[in-house]
């Protein structure tokens, strides 16, 4: 059974999507929380599959609760929702460590497509990976386990984060257009968000610790998209 937890200060919107899910999805157990603090104690408590987080919860703001969370797990699916439809409060979510945002109204059908796609990539995998790896100067990705290390020590990817990189790495030399990128790692109804690749592209470049002027292994191509350097040594 997949376990949601829904973290918002007004119960009204908690119930909606409570029902709504319920309604599109029996098998799934939902759990809520009123508040920054109780969404952190059930997440230890319960340990949930996916987290659903009002971004402006008074207190502990989402955000808050989103960057905690991330500290402790890079695996958790993580959907923010906000009444500000505007490219700073995406960008914003985004950089807590967020993996898609949602804007008050919504229909509890998108909501839930949007989830089911999420678990999709996250869990499941969404990219198909080959067996052995990946090896780039001091870099290795393992396909297998889906592990990666820089210079021996591990790098803790989030799903998406692994997914992005496997693909760059595994095409290495060529230039991958944005749109591509993201229609194979979110899906072909994100084709046009630039803002996801742009930020999930500077969270990975940190982690690997490739600096964008002077890059190692990404490489930006302008108005084209990424390219990752040389070619793979096995």
């Amino acid at each position: 059974m997949i376990r949601i937890l829904v973290a918002d200060d007004e119960p009204d919107v908690v119930e909606v999507i409570g029902l709504g899910l319920n309604l599109n999805s029996p098998d799934w157990e939902v759990l809520s929380a009123e508040d920054g603090p109780t969404a952190l104690d059930s997440f230890h408590r319960y340990n949930p599959d996916l987290l659903i987080l009002d971004m402006h919860m008074p207190g502990m703001t989402g955000l808050d609760v989103c960057k905690l969370v991330r500290s402790e797990s890079a695996e958790i699916p993580i959907i923010f929702l906000t009444v500000r439809d505007e490219e700073i409060e995406k960008v914003r979510g985004l950089e807590a460590g967020a993996d898609d945002y949602i804007t008050k109204p919504f229909s509890p059908l998108e909501l839930t497509a949007r989830i089911r796609a999420l678990l999709r990539r996250t869990q499941r995998g969404k990219i198909s990976t080959r067996p052995l790896g990946f090896a780039y100067q001091d870099l290795a990705i393992d396909y297998n386990s889906r592990s990666v290390t820089l210079n021996r020590e591990n790098i803790r990817l989030t799903a998406i984060e692994y997914n992005l990189l496997y693909l760059l790495a595994s095409n290495a030399g060529q230039v991958l257009p944005h749109s591509f990128l993201l229609t194979k790692v979110w899906g072909p109804e994100y084709r046009n968000d630039f803002d996801y690749l742009k930020v999930h592209v500077r969270h990975l470049r940190e982690k690997l610790n490739d600096d964008a002027q002077n890059p190692r292994f990404i490489f930006t191509e302008r108005s084209k998209g990424y390219r990752f350097a040389g070619a793979p040594e096995s």
